[in-house]
């Protein structure tokens, strides 16, 4: 399969929807959460649901920005792509967050389906209505671009100071504080792959693959599948990656 027939599977492999506000499982937790009930009902105006599947791919980097996007389940990674065709992860994105909003004309990253997901895709123009006549809609958009910036700081020490095995228990401690996991239940699932981990921490699968083992043989984690995990010792973990926390 060349590149070109792979681009295109990965764009047709997404589907449009009916969008169904009233059923969402996170809309507590979506940017529409801060706008007036009655608004919420009419999103149809700006508004379309998008089912992906797993590897499809929503936006491509250097492609113009029409949408952004509120996942409202499965999981989408920011992808950039060197020119010698080295991959970095950006970023993993989950239900109730949102993506694709820059003041830039083209994306700056890819955006993929890591796992089978679903989006609902704001159209921009709708977006600057929406931010015009709603000041709770654009104290959001700002809270979420604050949080944003943290996440992107913290990136940038764990790449540059801190070593594998710190980067991992930091990136598990990560996943499972923006998973909303409660603190009695040690199983988390992994729907990424190592490939995937490997490149957003800036490592080798090997290295990966070896750094989870250490983290076994310590008794920090237990490792029941390649997609689950389960944290033994939270205290120890966090001891660990006490540079970001």
């Amino acid at each position: 399969m060349t590149s070109h027939t792979l681009a295109r599977c990965r764009q047709h492999s997404r589907a449009v929807v009916p969008l169904d506000c009233a059923r969402c499982a996170v809309r507590d937790l979506a940017i529409c959460a801060s706008l007036p009930p009655p608004e919420v009902d009419s999103l149809e105006r700006y508004v379309s649901s998008v089912e992906l599947q797993a590897n499809a791919e929503l936006a491509r980097a250097g492609q113009p920005c029409r949408q952004a996007y509120s996942v409202t389940s499965g999981m989408l990674r920011l992808v950039r792509t060197l020119a010698d065709a080295r991959r970095q992860v950006v970023a993993f994105v989950l239900p109730g967050h949102f993506v694709g909003l820059s003041e830039r004309a083209v994306h700056r990253h890819s955006v993929e389906a890591v796992v089978p997901s679903r989006v609902c895709a704001f159209e921009l123009d709708g977006i600057r209505d929406l931010r015009e006549r709603f000041p709770s809609f654009e104290h959001t958009l700002l809270q979420r671009a604050c949080r944003d910036l943290d996440d992107a700081h913290d990136a940038m020490l764990l790449l540059a100071r801190l070593s594998p095995l710190e980067r991992l228990a930091s990136f598990l401690l990560r996943l499972r504080e923006q998973m909303k996991i409660r603190d009695d239940d040690p199983r988390m699932a992994l729907p990424m792959g190592r490939s995937d981990i490997a490149d957003h921490l800036g490592l080798t699968v090997e290295t990966v693959s070896r750094s989870f083992t250490r983290l076994r043989e310590q008794g920090l984690i237990a490792l029941p599948d390649p997609q689950h995990v389960e944290i033994l010792d939270a205290e120890g973990l966090s001891e660990l990656a006490s540079a970001l926390h």
